[in-house]
């Protein structure tokens, strides 16, 4: 069977991904608040401006990250911190750490590229000499959002506290606040369109393309964890015994004689057959 392209990619990048990846984002905005409480105008030297960006302050590429969302109620930032960094951690629980860090610098990189596709049209198309002040609509807000869009389209069936009061499951929020970007989308100009666009499009790409893999129930959840961590337990009790996890069916091959191979199941063999990369395509099936 031949592996997809983002399994192959996985497979030679997985060991980079940054784990816990949502703590550092808070630290970011943590960061962000303590500048925008000490001296707000300074964080007017760390937005995605593309016109200054090309002038020479490449920091804006990644400086902007620090900008927080905004919000003046120091109870409700930690709230909003707290609320973020958990719905994280659930989605690197169930994706994986490498699917968590694609997602979330996608759409970091779909953010920076509106912003200069936005440069580019007030640039050259309405003829603006030199359009600055745009940078600050292209914000961590919608990367917060696109976070919660995926918690939502993966665990539907969760509830929260609206109000920290009403119950009310986490797939209705995210029709609400989906309705809500329509309507922006609708009474906005190219602006919105693009910023929404593409601070957005990592959640739409991943909607039509790994939404019905993930999705998943309260009780699916719970299973998926307590099944992770009995793997574990597993793998750790064959490595100490020196039991091996793969072997190959044909040359008798092994993961702990030959941890460079890669073993895979065979499914037009009848039965529980595993072979080495060496003989998956070349053995003899059998009936």
């Amino acid at each position: 069977m031949k592996e997809s392209f983002s399994l192959k990619m996985e497979k030679k990048l997985g060991k980079y991904a940054i784990r816990n990846i949502t703590f550092y984002l808070i630290i970011c905005y943590a960061f962000g608040y303590i500048i925008e409480l000490i001296n707000p105008e300074f964080l007017s030297f760390l937005t995605l401006e593309p016109s200054l960006i090309l002038t020479g302050q490449v920091w804006r590429l990644f400086t902007w990250l620090i900008i927080p969302p905004d919000t003046s109620n120091l109870f409700f930032v930690l709230i909003m911190l707290y609320f973020y960094y958990s719905i994280g951690r659930s989605l690197e629980a169930v994706w994986g750490t490498y699917r968590l860090n694609v997602y979330l610098f996608s759409g970091m990189f779909y953010t920076i590229v509106g912003s200069f596709i936005l440069y580019f049209i007030f640039r050259y198309v309405t003829m603006i000499p030199n359009p600055v002040g745009y940078g600050l609509y292209f914000s961590t807000y919608y990367i917060n959002m696109s976070i919660f869009l995926a918690y939502a389209a993966t665990f539907p069936d969760m509830q929260v506290l609206l109000f920290f009061i009403v119950p009310i499951k986490v797939k209705v929020l995210g029709i609400i606040y989906g309705i809500l970007l329509l309507v922006s989308c609708i009474q906005g100009g190219v602006v919105t369109w693009v910023v929404i666009g593409s601070s957005l499009l990592n959640f739409i790409v991943f909607f039509f393309t790994s939404r019905k893999r993930v999705r998943l129930s309260p009780k699916q959840v719970k299973q998926r964890v307590v099944y992770k961590r009995e793997v574990k337990k597993q793998d750790a009790a064959r490595f100490d015994s020196g039991i091996a996890k793969h072997k190959c069916a044909v040359c008798g091959r092994t993961d702990k004689t030959n941890p460079e191979l890669e073993f895979r199941f065979c499914s037009k063999c009848n039965g529980n057959y595993e072979y080495c990369q060496d003989h998956l395509f070349t053995h003899e099936h059998k009936k």
